[in-house]
């Protein structure tokens, strides 16, 4: 599939590119463990201590309580999408290939067609938000050698779902706090609970 980049035009649907530099954050960041798999953690609190904490949760999330964690190893499927109800922001360390989707293109009964999604390179360092309505999921490798991503989100994303009374369509497809998860079936996702709804290829990039 054609990777463009963050940088470009197609990409304002998606998200932006932030004027913001974090070099201490992304000091910090490259002590974090890059296995061959994929880790993700929601909170670490050895990037929140970074300089630039504040930085990120006045200007960028409004004042908003903020956690900062992050999403390294080595990626090239698909997989699954996700959604919360806010912006995310991802900066990688050597880049990262991002898959992405509008909420908008979900069908009324939540399943979404793969061939919708596109797929963008974040170059090492940018600092990049994911609007609240883009589909995403764990990055996808640009360098041979992996990836070590910062994930902010606001605080508790991610963690233990709360209990959901409704019984709206949607609230299976919630897996964790401020978390909305369609997964793909050659995801063996289904098997943890997830709502699978993927339709079209599990993308490899």
């Amino acid at each position: 599939m054609e990777i463009k980049n963050v940088t470009e035009e197609a990409f304002r649907p998606y998200g932006r590119v932030l004027d913001v530099e974090v070099p201490d954050l992304l000091e910090r960041l490259s002590g974090t463990p890059l296995p061959q798999d994929v880790v993700y953690v929601a909170s670490a609190p050895e990037l929140e201590a970074c300089r630039e904490y504040s930085l990120l949760r006045d200007e960028v999330f409004g004042g908003q309580p903020l956690q900062l964690g992050y999403c390294n190893g080595n990626n090239h499927k698909l997989n699954a999408v996700e959604y919360h109800r806010s912006s995310e922001i991802n900066i990688p360390l050597q880049g990262a290939i991002l898959l992405v989707g509008r909420q908008q293109d979900l069908e009324e009964d939540f399943t979404y067609d793969t061939g919708k999604l596109e797929a963008f390179a974040v170059p090492a360092g940018c600092v990049v938000e994911l609007y609240a309505t883009t589909l995403h999921y764990a990055p996808c490798n640009l360098k041979e050698e992996g990836f070590q991503v910062v994930i902010a989100l606001p605080k508790g994303t991610n963690t233990e779902a709360p209990k959901v009374e409704g019984k709206g369509k949607e609230a299976r497809l919630m897996t964790a706090n401020n978390k909305w998860l369609i997964a793909h079936e050659e995801s063996g996702l289904g098997a943890e609970g997830a709502f699978v709804g993927l339709t079209g290829e599990n993308l490899t990039v």
